[in-house]
């Protein structure tokens, strides 16, 4: 019987060698590597080309909403299921419109985990209990609000760089300092970011970007 091949992208040693113990534990599974952070995940995956990446969502470098992109551009055939610490509706539709399989709660992976790994690798999607409610909350919320839950996929990624910086208070200047363009281009960036977002104020741009989830690797 073939193994359902695992690959373990989080920034806590301590969690990889419990998961890893866990996984390894399993006659039907076993973990092939691991990385600490997103970007580190997106290229031991293409190397690797494993089952399933059970990704952390709150990383340094690359977070795991980018690095799930990443690696579902580069590797269609590769299931993510995300794990994290975030059980509010408000990071669900920011994690599926990513490309991920499924998505387990770290208070949840001595029960769920095995079972979501084996369920991703099968080609299904697996959400913990009561996520499928908290998923319809989020999608009304958003539609009501007026934002389209597709609009931030029409962002490139630059934007969301942008997006991201503007969002934790940087300046135009601090924000063109970091990505090494003018601030003239950071305003570009803004005012576009905005208009494709139908915002109009920097306080609804934080709201929006914290209503996402894309600011939980600096919370």
């Amino acid at each position: 019987m073939n193994k359902i091949r695992v690959l373990l992208v989080d920034d806590h040693m301590v969690v990889r060698v419990g998961l890893t113990a866990l996984i390894n534990a399993e006659p039907d599974m076993e973990v092939v590597g691991e990385a600490s952070n997103g970007a580190e995940g997106v290229d031991t995956t293409v190397a690797q080309r494993p089952d399933v990446v059970v990704m952390d969502i709150s990383m340094p470098v690359m977070d795991g909403l980018e690095a799930t992109r990443r690696i579902r551009q580069e590797c269609t055939t590769v299931q993510v299921l995300i794990l994290t610490v975030h059980a509010q509706e408000k990071y669900l539709f920011p994690v599926l419109k990513a490309g991920a399989a499924g998505y387990v709660l770290k208070s949840t992976v001595d029960t769920e985990l095995l079972d979501a790994i084996r369920t991703v690798a099968r080609g299904e999607a697996f959400l913990y209990p009561s996520a499928t409610r908290l998923l319809l909350e989020d999608y009304i919320s958003q539609i009501n609000s007026g934002s389209s839950p597709d609009e931030y996929e029409g962002l490139s990624e630059r934007e969301r760089e942008v997006l991201k910086l503007i969002a934790l208070g940087y300046t135009a200047a601090q924000v063109g300092e970091k990505l090494s363009i003018s601030p003239k281009t950071v305003e570009t960036y803004r005012a576009r970011i905005m208009e494709k977002l139908n915002l109009s104020s920097r306080p609804d741009l934080v709201q929006y970007a914290l209503s996402r989830g894309l600011l939980s690797e600096y919370t």
